[in-house]
């Protein structure tokens, strides 16, 4: 069984995190990724057989307007942590055709029922909540850049990331290209930089969340029904 983790950008011109665990939790791949292909193409070795892959982006948007059932249901309990999901709708113009990450799963056919007993399945997932989940955090990371924002704050909250990954139970990380990855965050002298190594960071945790889910079911919570959209993080602490 391989844990996949996609953080996918919304457009096919940015980079998108890849990053791929066994079954014991042994990282076997991390990357960036351009567009859909080149996406396929990276995992196309650890998607053949049993596999959970772990997407950021809506999968399932069928409402026209407004916000899906499972980020109403997801935002009760995240908002506070600054972690509360954006709207998905059919009239945003990323999700009028139901989104990348959609047409992603369909071309590997999985199942997006979380719920299904199924060996190939597809979670809808959310780092900042997931990351709030596992860490204990009171707020999410600041490591996205925003207004407001500088350089010196960006490195340091994703530096904290890399660090309280490194510290999760049952992942092992000993890879050559996340120690590039986290010497290029810590050598970092330009905002973006720290751009290209937040993808693939997000990524791992992502397939993290992935192997969480078939190890630790009872810490898990599945936000909302498969035909309205599902979001599956970590059960947060105080809920």
């Amino acid at each position: 069984m391989h844990c996949v983790g996609v953080d996918l950008a919304w457009g096919q011109r940015n980079p998108t995190g890849v990053a791929v665990l066994d079954g014991d939790g042994v990282l076997l791949h991390v990357s960036a990724a351009g567009d859909d292909d080149d996406v396929l193409a990276r995992i196309a070795p650890y998607v053949g057989g049993p596999c959970v892959v772990a997407v950021d982006a809506p999968l399932v948007v069928t409402n026209p307007t407004g916000t899906r059932p499972c980020e109403t249901a997801l935002n009760r309990d995240f908002r506070r942590y600054d972690a509360g999901a954006h709207p998905a709708n059919t009239g945003l113009a990323w999700f009028a055709d139901g989104g990348r990450g959609a047409r992603l799963c369909r071309a590997l056919n999985l199942d997006l029922d979380p719920r299904s007993s199924s060996a190939r399945r597809a979670l809808e997932v959310y780092p900042h909540a997931a990351a709030v989940a596992l860490f204990g955090l009171g707020r999410t990371l600041k490591y996205k850049q925003k207004q407001g924002r500088d350089m010196a704050l960006l490195r340091s909250e994703l530096l904290r990331l890399v660090e309280f990954i490194e510290e999760l139970p049952d992942l092992s990380l000993d890879h050559p290209d996340w120690r590039r990855l986290t010497t290029s965050v810590a050598d970092a002298t330009r905002k973006s930089e720290l751009r290209r190594a937040e993808d693939p960071i997000d990524a791992v945790l992502c397939a993290y969340v992935a192997r969480f889910f078939l190890t630790r079911p009872g810490d898990v919570t599945i936000y909302g029904e498969p035909a309205t959209g599902c979001i599956v993080t970590p059960t947060p602490r105080s809920t």
